[in-house]
Order: C-alpha cells, then structure tokens, then sequence
C-alpha cells in the first residue's frame, strides 16, 4: 500500500483521490484555504458537494494546516491540485514542509513568462523548490480530457503522465491503475503542458461560432455554422503544433490526448467556451468580463492576459513564426485590446 497526498481539494483534485485510492493506497486529501466547507463535508460523511459523490474510505481530509503532517507521514507521492493562480502558495507550503525528496504529480495547468520566452509550471515548481531548498523533486505532470465530474462518477478516462524519468513515470502510472482510468507515459512535459495551457486559450476562438451563429442566424434552410466551428478547430490544432515546436515540444503531442482530445472535451462546455460565445457576439472582451462573467475566471482569458506580451515579443523578433499563428494573434488583440476577434480565413490552414 501506498501514501498518496492531494493537496487542493477543488474538483479536480478531489477527483484524483478516486484513481488513487482504487488500488489500495491510503491517500490524504488536504484542502487549500479555500477549501474549508469541502474538507468539512468529506471528513463528515465523505460527501464531497461540489462533486456530489461520497469518496472511498480511504479518502482522509484534512485542512491545509495538516500538510506538513501529512508529509511527516511519509508519502510516496504528493498531487499538486490547486489552480493555477495558488501554485505559488503551493510551492511556499511544499517548502515549509517537505523534507526528502518526493515524487510530484502536478494537475495544475498553466505557463509563465520568463526570460522572454514561457516556461511551463512542472519546470517552474522543481527549479523554486531546488533554489530555496536546494532540493531536486523530481516534477511530473497530468494531462488530456479528463472533466473532474466524468471522473468521479467513475466514467472512463483517457490521459497521459508525463515526467523526463521513464521509470518515475510508470511507477505512477502504476499508483493510479484503475479501471476507469487510462493513464499512459509521455517523456514530451513541454508538448503536454503547452497544449494543457493553450486550449483554454483557443477555445476562446471556437467557442465564437456560436455567437457568431447568434448574430446572424440559422440559415433559411436551418443550416448552422458547424462548418466554421470545425474550421476554427483545426487552425488552433495547427497554431498549438507550431507553438509547441517552437518551444521545443513534439508534434504528436497536439495530435493526441492532450492536444485534440483535451481541446474537444473544453470546446463542449465551461467558461472559456461561453466567453468565445461573447466575443462572437461583438462584445469587447472588458464588457463580457465585467457585465456577464464578473465572477468567473475564464482560464483562456487569463492565459492572453498573462502571456500575450510575451507571444507578441517572440513574434516580433521571430522567436514564433506569426504568420503562421493568426488566430492566436487575433484573440490576444481581443482580450488584451478589446478588440473585435480577428477570424482571418484566409491565413488559415496554410
């Protein structure tokens, strides 16, 4: 038996301790600061509300205040599970209070400027943890459609692990083995985290064909606009390769589960989607924000705001080919300019 720690117990996390816990690890679910009432529920009953499922058994909670002593435990590996805006908190708690080296498994998406250039979050966490402490974690990460719900109800999942050690990898391949729950190796954690990254950013995009639809409505004889839906598809798969090339990623990656797999499950629904549906409608991007998702954080949005500079500068000096990247161009324009969204065809599919 294993000891598995979670900490953040938002959906997705919480989520995590379902494949964790099959095999008959021990896992510790340890809330962040914003998880309270969650961690309250499930170490009540073991019903986590907003996932509406009782957890296993094997599922302790615990408040953030008992992470260290969940590390001091011993565990055998430690689930990053907060968002993308706490991974900084995250670092300080794993700071404070891990000891030894610990594999790390992050689920956490996101990227960072740095140096002129993006640096994705598994590279970030294991370079600050070595610089304060001047201990080497060995980072992996998580990534493909995996909606926290589908999971927790026990649907069939389909991901990738990926981690620069192939041996560290298949031994978590192993910790989570469940039958609902189809992880596989990857040794490409650029390729991953890009593409984890960037399709909340060009769902944005796809997303606008139904706002589109909305102004203009259907045809007279019914016809929608699936056509430009799967047209704006395509160009971000192609954008997403370009990016993750660039970068130094592998092309497969965006042809897999967590390039086109992950981006088709974040184009049926969600909050990226529903802002893409806004631009559509003509909204400048701080008008939808402020008026209709005030109180949502629109990932792809965030993404355009906290890395468009940069995608810009490494245009501009030829580091990114940007003419090849019309579509990224267009929805940094819109969200950091309120722009109209640029839908520029005839750049398209070259």
């Amino acid at each position: 038996m294993a000891r598995i720690v979670i900490l953040g117990a938002g959906v997705m996390g919480s989520a995590m301790a379902l494949p964790a816990a099959h095999g008959g690890n021990a896992v510790a679910l340890v809330g962040t600061h914003l998880d309270e009432d969650i961690v309250r529920s499930v170490a009540g009953n073991g019903l986590h509300p907003r996932l509406g499922v009782t957890l296993p058994a094997a599922v302790e909670a615990r408040p953030w205040t008992g992470f260290g002593a969940a590390m001091a435990e011993g565990a055998d590996l430690l689930v990053l599970g907060v968002s993308s805006a706490g991974i900084a908190w995250a670092i300080d708690r794993i700071v404070e209070s891990v000891r030894t080296p610990v594999p790390v498994l992050m689920i956490t998406k996101g990227l960072a400027p740095r140096d002129g250039s993006i640096e994705v979050l598994p590279h970030l966490v294991a370079r600050e943890v070595e610089r304060r402490t001047g201990m080497a974690l060995p980072v992996m990460a998580v990534g493909g459609p995996c909606i926290a719900g589908e999971l927790a109800a026990l649907r069939d999942t389909s991901v990738v692990v990926t981690g620069g050690d192939e041996a560290l990898v298949a031994g978590t391949l192993g910790l989570l083995e469940a039958p609902f729950y189809h992880a596989r190796p990857s040794t490409d954690v650029i390729g991953v985290e890009i593409c984890a990254a960037f399709k909340n950013f060009y769902t944005l995009a796809v997303g606008a064909a139904a706002g589109l639809l909305e102004r203009s409505g259907k045809g007279s004889n019914g016809a929608l606009m699936h056509n430009l839906a799967a047209s704006l598809f395509t160009q971000a798969l192609e954008e997403m390769t370009v990016l993750v090339e660039a970068l130094g990623g592998r092309a497969e990656t965006v042809r897999g589960l967590p390039g086109a797999g992950d981006l088709y499950v974040t184009c049926q629904a969600g909050r990226n989607g529903r802002m893409g549906r806004l631009l559509g409608l003509g909204l400048p991007y701080a008008r939808a924000k402020a008026e209709h998702m005030a109180s949502d954080t629109v990932e792809g949005a965030q993404l355009a705001l906290d890395l468009g500079p940069t995608l810009e500068a490494m245009m501009a000096r030829g580091a990114l080919p940007g003419e090849r990247m019309p579509l990224a161009a267009g929805i940094v324009a819109a969200v950091c300019r309120d722009e109209p969204l640029a839908l520029a065809f005839d750049r398209f599919h070259r």
